[in-house]
Formats: C-alpha cells, sequence, structure tokens
C-alpha cells in the first residue's frame, strides 16, 4: 500500500487517541517508521499490523475499524488534494459509482505501483444498487462499505450498504439502498 493509506489511518487514529495513542498503535504493531512518505510504497502487511493494533488499542474490531476508515478516506483524500479527482465521478451519487474505475485509472498514474480494485454497477429495482468488487487484497470489504457510505454522504445521499455475498476469493458484492435525507427511498 502506498504511505498515503498509512498517513491517512495515522490521523483517524490520532484524532480519535491523540498522538500518545497513535504511538502506542505503532509500537504494537512493531513497526519503526515514525512518517509515511504519501508517494512511497510500502508492504501491505505494515498497513494489516497497523490495523489489527488499532483494533486493539480502540477497542473494536478489525471490521468495524475498516468501515470508520472507509468513510474516513473519502474526507481524508478530500483535503490531501485529491478533491479535483472526486469532483470529477460525476454531478450525482449512481454516476460516481459507475466511474470508480475511470478514477482508479487516473490515480495509477500518480501511484504506477497501484493495485487498484475493479467495481461493476447494476441497477436494480427500488432505489437498489448491486456493487461487484473485485481485488486481490483479501478482508477489505468493510472498508468498501465505509467508502459507500462516505461517498454516498458527500453526494447528499443516504446509503444503506449491506455485503451480500463473496462469489469467489477477491469478487464480492454489496446492496446499496438509496435514501434520501428525508428517509424517503430515491
Amino acid at each position: 500500500m502506498y504511505g498515503l493509506v498509512n498517513r491517512a489511518l495515522q490521523q483517524m487514529i490520532c484524532a480519535r487517541c491523540g498522538n500518545e495513542g497513535w504511538q502506542s498503535v505503532r509500537h504494537r504493531a512493531g513497526i519503526e517508521d515514525e512518517v509515511f512518505v504519501r508517494m512511497d510504497s510500502y508492504p501491505d502487511e505494515i498497513t494489516e499490523r497497523l490495523l489489527e493494533s488499532a483494533s486493539k488499542e480502540l477497542g473494536t474490531t478489525a471490521g468495524k475499524l475498516l468501515e470508520d476508515f472507509g468513510r474516513f478516506w473519502v474526507r481524508y483524500t478530500m483535503v490531501e488534494g485529491y478533491g479535483a479527482l472526486l469532483n470529477d465521478l460525476g454531478g450525482d451519487f449512481r454516476s460516481a459509482l459507475n466511474s470508480l474505475d475511470g478514477m482508479h485509472a487516473r490515480v495509477h498514474l500518480l501511484y504506477p505501483a497501484l493495485r487498484p480494485p475493479r467495481f461493476r454497477c447494476e441497477s436494480l429495482e427500488d432505489a437498489q444498487i448491486r456493487l461487484h468488487y473485485w481485488s486481490d487484497r483479501r478482508g477489505l470489504a468493510p472498508m468498501v462499505v465505509g467508502l459507500i457510505e462516505g461517498l454516498a454522504e458527500r453526494y447528499g445521499v443516504t446509503a444503506s450498504v449491506r455485503h451480500e455475498s463473496q462469489h469467489a476469493p477477491g469478487h464480492d458484492s454489496f446492496i446499496i439502498q438509496l435514501r434520501d435525507k428525508a428517509s424517503n427511498v430515491v
């Protein structure tokens, strides 16, 4: 993973339990790096150890932490200079979901070692979307739930997201029920 991800995780942990909490997480995970360079690539194992250590420090499950991190990631990338990429996703939530692969293709130009996930949307009845997600990284489905919710919030939509199934290793799908702010089905 790129240092940008580890820096975001650090910021989220610091926001919850201060720099002392972050230092405790880092030490518990056995991470020597005090600073993660945004554009440098780090072994996935470092991020995994940080997540495991942070879930213990914060007294939560790894799944819940990943979901929270997904929501945090949307806000974090906006302030870290990637707002234009998010703005180019489209004028509404559905367009944004359909543009995720294109956005990752653009990000790949900045981060050549990027191993991005792939997404495909399927419109269902009753304001529902099935989002298919493929990744060579295992166990990130909870983060995708948080990302979807954070992205929906950015577009002023409430999205109830449920992990529908794992069709094959690395291929998950999610059902997204869209609602407007008055809790009416969109």
